[in-house]
């Protein structure tokens, strides 16, 4: 006959406590899930400044194409300009010259106005001033996610410090606060991702 002294005992053995060593393993998992965001984040950060470069030369080359643009369209205009002129003062002109500077002021008009738009190939000055206002727009929008990378980086690699430290002395309260440490990383390289807040970078970035 077993004694209920006894049941108590047997229910003792059985019963699982959270010990320092199950306390390492799941920190060391946590740490592990915080390298792979932050591998993330890095990725994210890294695509940030191609898209910063790639957008400040495209929208550089579109202005400078803008600019010679421009120039000829001016130059067209004032040589348009300089035969009517010489038309409107020539008293007699034989009617073979006239009707060759004639042609020659319609041609530079033409092209002037192919300068100015030419929606066939898309080279014109209006369409590149759009195109150079679309480049300057994903610039602003590159320059505008790469700090939030930059500060998530940051701190995940806090994080990822605290936690490994955590794991050593086995403290609770660390890992605690290498999880709100992580946890704010998660939300700036959502932003940086997604750009739901505008956040004052400029600002942080004086004070440092």
């Amino acid at each position: 006959m077993v004694e209920s002294a006894d049941i108590p005992e047997v229910h003792h053995e059985h019963q699982h406590t959270f010990g320092d060593d199950d306390f390492r393993k799941l920190t060391g998992i946590y740490v592990g899930v915080v390298a792979m965001l932050l591998s993330i984040t890095s990725l994210g950060g890294s695509n940030a400044t191609k898209e910063m470069l790639s957008a400040n030369i495209r929208a550089s080359d579109a202005y400078a194409y803008y600019q010679a643009k421009y120039l000829r369209q001016t130059a067209d205009e004032i040589a348009a300009t300089q035969l009517e002129t010489v038309l409107a003062a020539a008293g007699q002109m034989p009617p073979a010259a006239r009707d060759k500077a004639t042609a020659a002021i319609a041609r530079y008009r033409a092209t002037a106005a192919r300068e100015e738009s030419d929606k066939s190939t898309g080279r014109g000055k209006k369409e590149l001033l759009a195109e150079a206002q679309r480049w300057e727009h994903r610039l602003a929008r590159a320059e505008e996610r790469d700090p939030n990378f930059a500060f998530a980086a940051a701190l995940f690699q806090i994080a990822i410090v605290l936690g490994s430290v955590s794991i050593v002395a086995a403290s609770r309260p660390l890992v605690r606060l290498s999880g709100l440490v992580a946890g704010l990383a998660t939300l700036l390289m959502a932003n940086g991702y997604f750009l739901l807040v505008d956040l004052p970078f400029g600002y942080l970035l004086q004070l440092l």
